[in-house]
């Protein structure tokens, strides 16, 4: 949620957050994650829902079936552009979804979205089949754009061993492709929600989803590229972090709100 804040005031945008979870956790490890009660989740979307013009919408974090249901039917006759990243596992290997919440996502939550963007382990969960090798990831994006009816942003970081890493945007039949070099980094925490939150920011400025994928790369990357750290105490491991606010902002001024 962090992440996701700091990158739509980078667009200047005015983020809001309902939670889900709430974790306890740093990009070395996962503590403990506590779920909010499905209610009061329910209760956190409608009113925002009900209160401010919403230019677009993003998910992260959902943890269980009965979260992605409040989800879905709050957003099941909404017309705002929805971005889904299926957050599955986090960095650390944790899992951050429960085993029963698979069902919900594919069947309820991707068919409404505008964009998808998984990284390639989520996209094998959701294709019950192996995506390791770049003919896989092609493969991949074009069939998640077409069983859940949107674009698909399918992220190539989890190829290893290359020094040029791909990420693939593909809606329907078409597919496109941006690369970035291999960046040598210890921890790339909060990678994925960077990019879906820079995406979203794009479709809640009006530009295409293809126009808002090609601007989430970028940001993104410099995100990573001007990546800081800090010392463990007591310890010879640092924490990364990306750096989503010294990224230079983008041109286009957000929409003024209507009073």
């Amino acid at each position: 949620m962090q992440a996701d804040l700091k990158t739509f005031s980078s667009f200047g945008l005015h983020g809001l957050t309902a939670v889900t979870c709430v974790v306890s956790e740093t990009p070395l490890e996962v503590s403990q994650v506590h779920p909010i009660p499905p209610a009061v989740l329910h209760d956190q979307i409608r009113l925002l829902l009900n209160r401010y013009p919403i230019a677009a919408l993003k998910t992260g974090m959902l943890y269980s079936r009965d979260h992605i249901a409040v989800v879905c039917d709050l957003l099941a006759d909404s017309s705002i552009p929805l971005v889904v990243d299926p957050v599955m596992v986090a960095s650390t290997g944790d899992p951050l979804l429960l085993d029963d919440a698979l069902g919900e996502i594919s069947g309820r939550l991707l068919p409404l979205a505008t964009v998808i963007t998984p990284n390639l382990p989520e996209a094998s969960f959701l294709l019950g089949r192996e995506v390791k090798t770049p003919a896989d990831q092609e493969k991949a994006a074009l069939d998640l754009s077409s069983e859940f009816g949107g674009a698909c942003y399918l992220k190539g970081g989890h190829l290893k061993d290359r020094d040029q890493h791909r990420d693939l945007f593909a809606n329907q039949d078409s597919i496109r492709s941006f690369t970035a070099a291999h960046l040598e980094l210890p921890q790339t925490h909060g990678t994925g929600c960077t990019l879906s939150a820079a995406l979203a920011a794009g479709l809640a400025l009006g530009h295409s989803a293809e126009e808002a994928a090609a601007q989430a790369h970028h940001f993104t990357h410099q995100a990573l590229r001007d990546s800081f750290s800090w010392p463990v105490p007591n310890s010879e491991d640092a924490i990364w972090h990306l750096n989503q606010i010294a990224s230079p902002p983008v041109s286009h001024p957000a929409p003024r709100p209507r009073r």
